[in-house]
């Protein structure tokens, strides 16, 4: 991590100074209107995917999913970062940063030329890939991902690799995810402040999805609810592909105010409230469960009330009704309204609530399931719930660093793994062109 001249030099977990990050070390870091996660990887001998560290901070300047306060939101990052550092034992200096505000779109960009019958050649696939990318029309967006995902021949779809093949006709699927470029922008420059290089940005359900669904499960088609503090994400993939995507601007926060509100205490007691006696779904013995309410001014000497659990359940409830009606609103928009073989996944922090899963089987009427971060060798027991899959995510697409047809050499292959100094004076560019 590259600090200024006043900042101490990082120690390791013994007091010595910590080292230089050695090659093909992975850095991710999540920001999310809650929490600032980072986390420190590397692939193993086998190629597995190793993590060496993590840190966490209370996020205090990201609102629904947006920076509202950079100054809090540098900190937190610069705080979350160097707890990994001193885990992991390395100072880092660039990371790989999620993206979760609203307002992302995907769409499927398809092209096809005209071959003849003649068999593909390398030179066929590299123009394809040039008209694909000048095809790509962001209409004032920011692009984040445009990725070939796969080709078609003849109309033939799913072809991996079409070098050497006859065909009259060569098309490839071009995914592209775009979003407006302000809150980027600002999320690039929050990260900067903190002394660290962007590497690059990535769309979160895009991460997301990486960590909490199978390969098939993406093929086959899934939908992946993300109930974050301040912003759900609906994301449905279909052919490998993440196809649409949509936001909701309702999440867990909203339950715990809603708590705090209904009964006379504070935030904090309200989330804890939520954690230990909170559930989707009530039981007639929660009408005799008591629970304590701390008030507000507990200083001051004011007696707190007592409530059922019944009663905390039917307020969690009225936000859930809210929310699950909004998600079925968004998947119907979406096209993914055959509840036949095609699954939920529920993923995010506040699918950690008691009884969510079965409580959103029976709201959306399809099969859903718990998604939890997978992948990762060595990840900490605190770090392994729905609450951190983007975290994971992050550094599984980190290790994969798939092709991006925005970056393109003249040589035999066109698309290019983007350096980090090249997405970096990519952004740069669009934020001077901007400002």
């Amino acid at each position: 991590m590259k600090v200024a001249a006043e900042y101490l030099p990082h120690l390791g977990k013994f007091g010595e100074m910590a080292k230089t990050a050695p090659e093909g070390l992975i850095t991710v870091l999540d920001i999310g209107s809650s929490k600032v996660s980072a986390l420190i990887a590397q692939k193993g001998d086998g190629g597995e995917l190793v993590v060496l560290g993590t840190g966490q901070r209370e996020s205090r300047g990201v609102k629904r999913g947006y920076i509202a306060n950079m100054t809090a939101t540098e900190i937190a990052v610069r705080e979350a970062v160097e707890q990994a550092e001193q885990i992991a034992g390395f100072n880092i200096e660039n990371v790989w940063v999620s993206f979760s505000a609203g307002g992302l779109i995907s769409d499927i960009v398809k092209l096809e030329v005209d071959l003849g019958g003649h068999r593909v050649e390398q030179s066929d696939i590299d123009e394809l890939l040039k008209a694909g990318r000048n095809a790509i029309d962001p209409a004032g967006r920011m692009v984040l991902h445009a990725q070939p995902t796969r080709y078609l021949l003849d109309g033939l779809a799913g072809v991996k690799q079409p070098l050497g093949l006859h065909a009259d006709r060569l098309g490839v699927e071009i995914h592209v995810v775009a979003t407006d470029g302000s809150p980027v922008r600002n999320l690039d420059l929050s990260v900067r402040s903190a002394h660290l290089d962007v590497k690059s940005i990535i769309a979160a359900p895009v991460a997301t999805g990486l960590a909490c669904l199978s390969e098939e499960e993406r093929e086959l088609g899934a939908a992946l609810i993300e109930i974050g503090a301040g912003v759900t994400n609906v994301s449905v993939f279909q052919g490998g592909v993440l196809t649409g995507l949509a936001s909701i601007p309702i999440g867990g926060a909203d339950i715990t105010d809603d708590i705090a509100a209904a009964f006379g205490t504070s935030r904090a007691y309200a989330e804890r409230m939520k954690c230990f006696y909170g559930s989707a779904n009530m039981s007639p013995r929660d009408n005799h469960d008591m629970i304590d309410v701390a008030p507000v001014n507990a200083e001051e000497g004011v007696e707190g009330t007592r409530i059922t659990r019944a009663q905390l359940i039917a307020t969690v409830r009225q936000r859930l009704d809210r929310l699950m009606a909004e998600i079925q609103k968004e998947l119907r928009k979406l096209n993914f309204d055959d509840p036949v073989g095609r699954q939920v996944v529920l993923t995010g922090g506040s699918a950690e609530l008691k009884g969510i899963a079965d409580y959103a089987q029976q709201a959306l009427g399809r099969t859903v399931r718990i998604g939890r971060p997978r992948g990762l060798t060595a990840l900490p027991e605190a770090h392994g719930g729905p609450a951190f899959a983007t975290l994971a995510g992050l550094a599984m697409f980190a290790a994969a660093d798939p092709v991006d047809l925005r970056s393109l050499q003249s040589a035999h292959q066109v698309v290019t793994r983007p350096s980090p100094t090249t997405m970096f004076k990519r952004l740069m560019t669009a934020i001077k062109t901007n400002y």
